[in-house]
């Protein structure tokens, strides 16, 4: 599905994007172009430039860049049509989709939304303050949930009725299935949650799409309920947490996975808001995939050895396949973080530091488990975590291990290998492997691109990009008047686009358009018609010296002399102390063009 394209326009010329910008990073005018601390990598110095006028914007740290449309999508984590979606709506347009039944379906989606958004702020009021919210109200305040958290966080109470909620918002059929609010029972709806606390679930974008209720001890079991899946939720794609979490993940590179809501909710009293749960499902490959969009760090906070050696394989696997690196907190035993979050939250935020490598955690628990004072113990320790290595699939994460049991258990490190290849484990690494941090690949430095040398080049093409100044440089110039290839390709997309920017970034090569963009939020300088004239001078003094060169090769002096006389005539014309009328700078431009095209 897609928006029409006039719509998208009429969005992106209607919106100000450094009041867009300012709601995520701290924004101060520099000249004519606005400065701030990249909302989108973790910095100290400012290296994000925003273009108000072109609505364009560059990182010179983390290189992420383009127009508010693109902002707002990395900054929300939306797609295109969700962002020009986000966009209309600050700005009060109505915008119209290039097929009908797909917009019919974002309005079904917008409906079922309200729907939920009306059931969350109900239960909440319940929870707040109605009487038979009493016993719900004391056992959160015994958990530590104070009334700033249950208010944070829209905690609810479902009464014990059959259909409280339906005869409070008295949905349509249509409205209230779809959401898993109520179910239909011989023609009367009848409420999905009863008796329970509730804990409203958000999508990444912060629309609320389903509940996981809590019974009260003492109540009817499951101990947890979720909403049945949904048009707007599906437990496999969903992380309770992430909409409030979001910002902290991306600037911390890491998000800590634990098993509830509760625990979610009490590493963000701890001071570690980047926790996030699965709703009531184990982990899968699409949860890895949201994160791996925020983060290339995994701390998980529960028992990564429940599930045996199955999880131990999805892990490796979605760490080479994803890049990400998945690392344990070893949390006190017996004790989940959110209780661990109210009796010792220094602990817990230790742990998290404190995280191991994923295999490097299994072999400590196994060696922290054995008796290594006496031989027996400290070989059964070398084969149990001999097993453990065998199932990593990269040959020198496995090898780094081996030696690290080979030291610990005081076992030779190639009788270890031996005994392992023929089992088919690990072997001694091979040249041909790279070495990485626990099966994830290496996170990438920060790179920080020098900007553009100052050339009269560059100077010139800054000018070029400006809204200002653009329209009168961007006819004075031509590619014989660049010697950098790569500032001619940028000049020829500005020209071939007659000097519309943002077609100029759309035809370009990827370098170009890179190279475009970036100048485009730099403070333009010098004066357009100066610039011309001393790309001029330049681009003919390099002729000068071709046709010294081609009078050489070719045995002809003479025969040269008359085109090497009139060029040094029209560059003394045009040296800085002249002012030559546009005619002669013309007569000159033209003539340099001619020769490169004869040339070829």
């Amino acid at each position: 599905m897609g928006i029409v394209d006039e719509d998208v326009a009429r969005v992106r010329d209607a919106t100000d994007f450094v009041a867009v910008a300012s709601q995520f990073a701290q924004l101060k005018r520099v000249g004519t172009r606005w400065v701030g601390l990249c909302p989108f990598h973790g910095e100290k110095t400012p290296s994000l430039s925003i273009n108000a006028d072109q609505k364009l914007f560059y990182c010179f740290g983390c290189q992420a860049k383009g127009d508010v449309i693109t902002f707002v999508r990395d900054v929300e984590h939306l797609d295109f049509v969700g962002a020009v979606e986000w966009l209309a709506a600050k700005a009060g347009i109505t915008i119209r989709y290039t097929e009908s039944a797909q917009g019919e379906g974002r309005r079904e989606r917008a409906r079922l939304v309200e729907a939920m958004e009306a059931a969350v702020e109900w239960y909440h009021q319940r929870l707040l303050t109605a009487p038979d919210a009493g016993p719900a109200r004391r056992y959160l305040r015994d958990r530590g949930f104070d009334g700033d958290i249950v208010r944070r966080y829209r905690l609810g109470w479902a009464p014990d009725e059959w259909d409280a909620l339906a005869r409070a918002l008295r949905l349509p059929d249509a409205v209230g299935e779809p959401t898993g609010l109520v179910r239909v029972r011989r023609g009367r709806q009848v409420d999905f949650f009863r008796r329970r606390i509730l804990f409203p679930i958000f999508d990444v974008q912060g629309a609320p799409v389903s509940f996981g209720g809590r019974v009260l001890p003492g109540g009817d079991p499951p101990k947890y309920l979720n909403t049945a899946e949904t048009k707007l939720y599906t437990k496999s794609k969903v992380l309770y947490g992430l909409n409030w979490s979001k910002d902290e993940v991306v600037r911390a590179d890491e998000v800590i996975l634990c098993e509830g809501y509760t625990d979610v909710i009490g590493f963000a009293s701890a001071g570690l808001p980047r926790a996030v749960a699965p709703c009531g499902t184990a982990l899968t490959e699409d949860h890895v995939r949201l994160l791996r969009r925020f983060a290339s760090k995994v701390v998980l906070a529960f028992d990564p050895d429940a599930a045996g050696r199955t999880a131990a394989e999805r892990f490796y696997a979605w760490e080479r396949a994803h890049e990400i690196e998945v690392r344990v907190a070893d949390l006190p035993a017996g004790q989940d973080p959110g209780e661990l979050a109210r009796t010792d939250p220094e602990a817990l935020r230790r742990a998290v530091v404190d995280a191991q490598p994923f295999l490097g955690f299994r072999i400590e628990r196994v060696l922290a488990a054995a008796d290594l004072s006496a031989p027996e113990g400290r070989a059964r320790a070398a084969e149990s975590a001999m097993a453990l290595i065998a199932e990593h699939p990269s040959e020198l994460v496995r090898d780094q291990y081996v030696m690290q049991v080979a030291d610990r258990c005081r076992v030779d490190a190639d009788r270890l290998r031996s005994g392992a290849a023929g089992r088919g484990g690990p072997s001694k690494p091979s040249h041909r492997t790279h070495p990485h941090r626990g099966g994830a690949a290496p996170a990438a430095p920060e790179r920080r691109r020098s900007r553009p040398r100052e050339s009269k080049e560059v100077l010139a093409l800054r000018l070029a990009v400006d809204a200002v100044a653009g329209p009168a440089i961007v006819p004075l110039l031509h590619e014989v008047l660049f010697r950098d290839p790569l500032h001619g390709a940028a000049l020829r997309a500005l020209l071939e686009s007659g000097g519309d920017l943002r077609a100029a970034l759309d035809g370009a090569d990827p370098e170009a358009a890179e190279l475009l963009q970036r100048l485009a939020v730099e403070e333009p300088t010098g004066d357009p018609r100066d610039l011309r004239r001393a790309l001029l001078r330049d681009a003919a003094n390099r002729c000068c010296e071709e046709l010294r060169r081609e009078a050489v090769a070719a045995g002809d002096a003479q025969g040269y002399v008359p085109a090497i006389t009139w060029l040094k005539a029209q560059i003394e014309a045009i040296s800085p102390d002249a002012r030559p009328s546009q005619a002669v700078e013309d007569q000159l431009l033209a003539w340099l063009a001619d020769r490169a095209e004869e040339k070829g």
